[in-house]
């Protein structure tokens, strides 16, 4: 087993790539997929016809991976089920440490001969201690390094998320649509039919990876539920684990044996097994992004008191409404508090109780000397344990497309606020009627680190879900 961990670590940490099976009519694929790859990259195929195209993109070509002139240290197979075989046997042969075979057709289709194949490969596989990732996958992501899973997915700077997934279109969507809202990729598997490594091996890896501060994963269902969850367990107790859970309904779980061969899980024992290894559940992508956004952008807290800031009155309202149901909390104010905002606090249209409407105290500008002194009231609250702020979009997306200084100003003061802030804190952006300017608004707000939510909800039930995490590892009831 440490010969497979070893030959795992350092599949997912190559310096030479082979690709097996790419051809013109894929749009040579996967070789413009590693077209970033920092290290040695190599293509094997045997049809002669393929070979030009191949050189053309400035890659060598060789007739089986015995020929190539280097170690391989992960192999990406796109070939035939029947031919797998063949190739699994070839990269024991050359002493590959890992390869992902993005083939599919096997165990998943329920028919006797996938089945078969799946087993001969896993056979040969785990006799030579071969990494093998699927079948059934997109492999490897590993943007530093160059790695990728699609030509879409950003490369040359890592982020803090391991990511393992049993979707090869989750595992490139949540690499994709993480990096449009500030969540990147140290790490990620799409793992499919995971024949030899299931999702503990990955776990365990990311665990104990300097790169890695948060995993996460999507998960269909496991092969040994035991062998998952002490994994998981292990793992929470180094960072925190993200668990998005497919096939939660019962339709949902009859779908998962045709995707990747999964076994279902009752969703009530999913949930509850999960909690206990003290990882958070998440229901869907944006669930699983939000919490992370709330891991990675908010400071660690256990208290559930809210400090709210809302623009208007009826938005102060149902900001309440959100973080409440979330299980939080919006407490009064200090007697303190409340003498410190009346010296400048402006009634007409607004109220200081909590929820702040503070629209009329601060202009839809965003006046900045009363905003800073309302963060700092707030901060120094007792009965405030976090902070949730308003950056309404609908008031303010002209202003700031007339004035995109406006914007920066704005930013500048929140991205202060924080860095000086013991506290959690977060900013919520509607998508609004000029929803083009409010998405590079929302862009902005992200490039400054500070984690921004579509809505109320979105925002309340990740940070509730965060803030679940860090009593339990604090040990707080």
């Amino acid at each position: 087993m440490s010969k497979l961990r070893d030959n795992l670590a350092r599949a997912l940490n190559p310096r030479v790539v082979a690709v097996v099976g790419d051809k013109r009519a894929m749009g040579y694929h996967w070789l413009r997929n590693m077209s970033t790859f920092q290290g040695k990259l190599y293509s094997v195929q045997i049809d002669p016809a393929e070979v030009a195209g191949i050189e053309e993109l400035g890659v060598a070509n060789y007739p089986s991976l015995a020929d190539v002139p280097d170690e391989i240290d992960y192999v990406l197979c796109a070939v035939p089920r029947n031919v797998a075989p063949r190739i699994i046997a070839g990269c024991a042969a050359k002493g590959v440490a890992g390869v992902a075979l993005f083939t599919s057709g096997f165990a998943e289709t329920g028919e006797a001969e996938g089945a078969r194949l799946q087993a001969e490969i896993g056979r040969i596989a785990r006799e030579a201690a071969l990494a093998l990732i699927g079948p059934n996958c997109m492999g490897l992501y590993h943007p530093k390094l160059g790695v990728r899973q699609s030509a879409e997915q950003p490369a040359g700077e890592a982020g803090p998320v391991g990511f393992v997934s049993q979707s090869g279109t989750h595992a490139i969507n949540f690499a994709l649509t993480g990096a449009a809202q500030g969540v990147r990729i140290s790490t990620s598997v799409s793992m499919g039919n995971a024949e030899v490594l299931d999702v503990p091996d990955y776990v365990d890896y990311l665990a104990f990876d300097a790169q890695t501060e948060v995993i996460a994963m999507y998960v269909e269902g496991v092969k040994d539920g035991r062998r998952f969850l002490d994994a998981l367990r292990r793992a929470c107790e180094t960072k925190p684990v993200v668990v998005w859970k497919g096939g939660a309904t019962e339709a949902g779980a009859r779908a998962t044996a045709s995707h990747t061969a999964s076994l279902a899980t009752s969703n009530a024992v999913w949930d509850a097994a999960v909690r206990q290894a003290g990882a958070i559940a998440a229901e869907t992508l944006d669930d699983t992004l939000d919490v992370l956004k709330a891991l990675l952008g908010c400071k660690p807290a256990t208290g559930r008191g809210m400090g709210l800031m809302a623009m208007t009155g009826g938005q102060s309202v149902v900001i309440t409404d959100a973080f409440v149901r979330a299980g939080l909390e919006v407490p009064l104010l200090t007697a303190a508090s409340y003498e410190r905002l009346a010296e400048f606090f402006n009634i007409i249209g607004g109220s200081y109780r909590n929820p702040l409407d503070m629209g009329g105290t601060i202009g839809f500008g965003g006046h900045s000397e009363h905003l800073d002194r309302l963060l700092e009231i707030l901060d120094a609250d007792e009965r405030v344990d976090a902070i949730a702020m308003e950056l309404a979009s609908g008031f303010m997306a002209r202003r700031w497309q007339a004035d995109p200084a406006s914007l920066d100003s704005l930013l500048d003061l929140l991205a202060a606020h924080r860095e000086r802030s013991a506290k959690p804190f977060l900013t919520i952006l509607h998508p609004g009627h000029v929803e083009e300017v409010t998405a590079l608004a929302r862009s902005r707000v992200t490039e400054r680190g500070l984690p921004v939510f579509h809505s109320f909800e979105r925002a309340a039930r990740a940070l509730a879900k965060a803030i679940d995490y860090w009593r339990g590892r604090n040990g707080v009831d």
